[in-house]
């Protein structure tokens, strides 16, 4: 494997496959049965997830919600899917742990920088939830923050299309892909690859994003095998 430790960063709309809403759970097995196969060829694995197939806190606001009560609906949001996908993986036999940015002691430990890399180094998948714990931070910049704290050598960004493009590929079929982009040119372009906190982040951190599809099976093993799959944002 080309990586030793990542993060992982998956959209909430990833884990509610066709049917528009909510969470699918053959979507979720099949996400789960590609970390287990990561994870036991030795790559440590962290994970977050957003919660826009429940809510997004953003779009609450626009409709008149208080921000920071909608964010703090969304966070709610990224624990439901953590939770799901804690239980996917657990009946494949990988030990996972959610860690929670805002407490919740029933149901999952509270981010501890020093347990979360323990965890890892004893071969559990550890899965971030409700984001950076505040308000007006979006799930990416969660991931970006998460993925330094643990000191994971990328993020892997898990999407619905192959990479990067110049413009929407669903739109316009003269898109043009990016094998690699730098940080300066992403926000440039103003490509909508991770909210431009995130982006930011990880330029002054120097922490390369790697963007793949999820969709097709087995991309997980092959982007951590090193792989020419997707788009790569570097320094």
């Amino acid at each position: 494997m080309k990586y030793k430790r990542i993060l992982l960063k998956l959209s909430g709309e990833a884990l509610m496959g066709e049917q528009g809403h909510g969470i699918d759970p053959l979507v979720v097995t099949l996400i789960a049965d590609q970390v287990k196969a990561i994870q036991a060829q030795g790559v440590e694995v962290g994970l977050v997830i957003g919660g826009g197939n429940i809510f997004r806190g953003v779009a609450g606001a626009t409709k008149g919600m208080d921000r920071v009560t909608a964010d703090h609906m969304g966070m709610l949001a990224t624990m439901i899917n953590s939770l799901a996908l804690q239980d996917a993986l657990e009946k494949q036999g990988v030990h996972t742990r959610v860690m929670s940015a805002i407490e919740m002691n029933q149901v999952a430990e509270p981010f501890i920088r020093r347990r979360a890399i323990r965890h890892l180094e004893k071969d559990r998948v550890v899965i971030f939830g409700a984001g950076t714990g505040n308000p007006y931070f979006s799930t990416d910049t969660a991931a970006s923050l998460r993925a330094m704290e643990i000191k994971a050598e990328v993020i892997m960004k898990a999407t619905k299309v192959e990479g990067i493009y110049d413009s929407d590929p669903v739109k316009d079929k003269d898109a043009k892909m990016f094998d690699t982009i730098t940080f300066t040119d992403v926000l440039k372009l103003g490509l909508r690859v991770m909210d431009a906190t995130a982006i930011s982040l990880c330029r002054e951190n120097n922490l390369p994003i790697l963007i793949f599809n999820l969709n097709t099976h087995g991309n997980i093993r092959r982007v951590c095998l090193g792989e020419k799959i997707g788009s790569i944002v570097t320094a």
